[in-house]
């Protein structure tokens, strides 16, 4: 059995305690590689590039459309590279964005789903080719490394459930 819990909408949070996902700190081992992989193949913006000192350099991207931007660097964060392997970019359709990706270079899986309809299952139990067979928002993925390894997912989404 399963449900679908919604939650009220924004409007009716206080704005003082609010709270938006703005930055992700993404761990890479070399950040010249990184930006010429995010910036110049993936086409985000450039927000930053910062360099306070020989062992702290900043810089932010972020993704077209996106509210949220990814941070990596020098001195940014202690993780290993290529250790984040979930970060999920919802797209309106799943065989445009794999397109334009692969065109840009980017090595995209084909599209996939998952058995039971809800979310992939990590290490891919459960993995189905092909997208979701009924055409269902959120259920069907792709997904693209960056040099470093971290694993990020395209999510189909063209209806929102209720709320979001």
């Amino acid at each position: 059995m399963s449900s679908v819990q919604v939650s009220p909408s924004d409007t009716t949070q206080d704005r003082r305690t609010a709270m938006a996902l703005e930055v992700v700190v993404i761990p890479v081992s070399d950040v010249d590689r990184a930006l010429a992989f995010y910036d110049g193949r993936l086409g985000w913006r450039l927000d930053a590039d910062v360099t306070t000192g020989p062992d702290f350099r900043v810089v932010q991207l972020t993704p077209p459309g996106s509210a949220c931007s990814i941070i990596f660097g020098n001195g940014v964060t202690s993780a290993a590279p290529g250790s984040v392997q979930g970060l999920h970019l919802v797209v309106g359709d799943l065989d445009a964005a794999r397109r334009e990706l692969v065109e840009r270079g980017v090595a995209v899986g084909e599209p996939f789903h998952d058995a039971g309809g809800v979310f992939h299952h990590a290490g891919g139990d459960a993995l189905q080719r092909g997208p979701d067979p009924a055409g269902r928002s959120y259920g069907s993925f792709a997904s693209f490394d960056d040099p470093d390894g971290n694993r990020w997912f395209l999510q189909e989404i063209q209806v929102r459930l209720p709320g979001r």
